[in-house]
């Protein structure tokens, strides 16, 4: 019996999905979102956090605002983002665990051991 599909999307979500996708495909972007996932902080507390210069980081801050993963918010001369989309943690998490589990399998495979932690 064949599998039965869990959703079908148009073309055009495609593309908003596929967009998503890319914005989450550069790390300087991910290591945001990791440094925001403990709560809101200033562009110059991330930029501390993900060893970027203030310039690199507020572009990369914009583009995730705009992807709607961001809210940003000023005080005086200060901005500060928080996550606006927690469910972006739940895909990080799912894709952190199938490349765990690849790595594993490739250590494994290898007879090689994960370093204690």
């Amino acid at each position: 019996m064949p599998k039965q599909k869990k959703w079908e999307m148009s073309p055009e979500a495609l593309i908003l999905v596929a967009e998503r996708f890319k914005i989450l495909a550069e790390p300087v972007r991910l290591s945001i979102l990791q440094a925001l996932e403990t709560g809101e902080k200033s562009v110059t507390d991330i930029a501390n956090v993900v060893a970027s210069t203030q310039p690199n980081v507020s572009k990369h801050l914009k583009m995730l605002q705009d992807a709607g993963l961001l809210a940003r918010r000023q005080e005086g001369n200060t901005v500060y983002y928080s996550i606006a989309d927690k469910s972006v943690f739940a895909l990080c998490d799912a894709v952190c665990a199938s490349v765990g589990k690849r790595l594993t399998k490739q250590m494994n495979s290898l007879n090689l051991t994960a370093p204690p932690q």
